[in-house]
């Protein structure tokens, strides 16, 4: 692909306002859902287009100041699992994929205060097996910024939010493919470095980590046998801190994560006209 095409594409007079169109041409279709393969197919050629103006260094804290991501976001906040609405999601993933790529805690920051973590965890609930992948990919990264790791942290709900759909996923039969697996351990050893995640770790790890469970799964990657080790070292030292305390029932586990509306009913407000 063009190398400068983001630039190339945020700097032509009027560029932006038509991807944005196209991309709000989109909402009606996604509630009630009536989605067709050809609508999809134009909005992931649109989102490949946004993914490129995200992507480039010259163009994504514009991208990010403008708050372009805010149209993104209806087309995370859906459950219907048709081909046409799983590839919307995809694509759309690959946007915030492409922001959090390079470690920028601006970039961060900024996701902080959106619904991504939010649509992520629902994603890495009920998606495809590569939404799943991407989804799990962007909350990593998110985490691995010390800002994430604050945020998330930062509350009981929170923590058992993301442990609880991990351990879900972990659990999930077939098995995840290695390269999902290597980004759920790393979520869990970047957990372990604040020191009341690790306590109330070394008491809800899924024990699949523990028993040898994936050692054929990981036979073949040494970054994720080594981060799994890792990972099990943290935990078998003391974390010096008390855990957080543990959410009930209606906290960020299952329950909460189907708390927002999702295809079939509203969907996710997205802002208004495009000047």
């Amino acid at each position: 692909m063009f190398p400068d095409l983001g630039p190339l594409i945020w700097h032509s007079f009027g560029t932006m306002v038509v991807l944005l169109q196209e991309i709000m041409s989109v909402y009606p279709t996604l509630s009630p859902p009536t989605l067709s393969a050809s609508v999809s197919n134009r909005a992931c050629n649109v989102l490949a287009l946004l993914q490129s103006v995200a992507s480039h260094p010259e163009t994504r804290d514009p991208f990010l100041k403008a708050e372009i991501t805010e149209y993104l976001y209806p087309l995370l906040n859906t459950t219907i699992d048709t081909r046409s609405f799983e590839y919307l999601r995809l694509t759309t993933l690959g946007v915030f994929g492409a922001l959090v790529k390079v470690d920028d805690t601006e970039v961060v920051n900024s996701l902080l205060k959106s619904d991504i973590i939010h649509l992520c965890l629902r994603i890495m609930e009920t998606g495809s097996e590569l939404s799943k992948t991407v989804a799990t990919f962007i909350v990593q990264k998110i985490i691995i910024d010390e800002a994430g790791l604050q945020h998330i942290c930062g509350t009981p709900e929170r923590f058992f939010g993301i442990a609880s759909v991990l351990a879900s996923m972990v659990a999930e039969q077939p098995q995840p493919s290695t390269r999902l697996l290597k980004h759920i351990i790393r979520c869990y050893l970047r957990l372990t470095d604040d020191p009341r995640a690790r306590t109330a770790l070394q008491t809800n790890l899924p024990e699949a980590l523990r028993d040898g469970t994936f050692d054929n799964c990981l036979g073949d990657d040494a970054v994720a046998r080594l981060y799994l080790q890792q990972l099990l070292d943290n935990l078998a030292e003391p974390a010096g801190e008390a855990p957080p305390p543990v959410p009930g029932p209606a906290a960020a586990g299952v329950t909460h994560l189907g708390s927002a509306p999702v295809a079939g009913g509203a969907p996710h407000p997205g802002p208004g006209p495009v000047a």
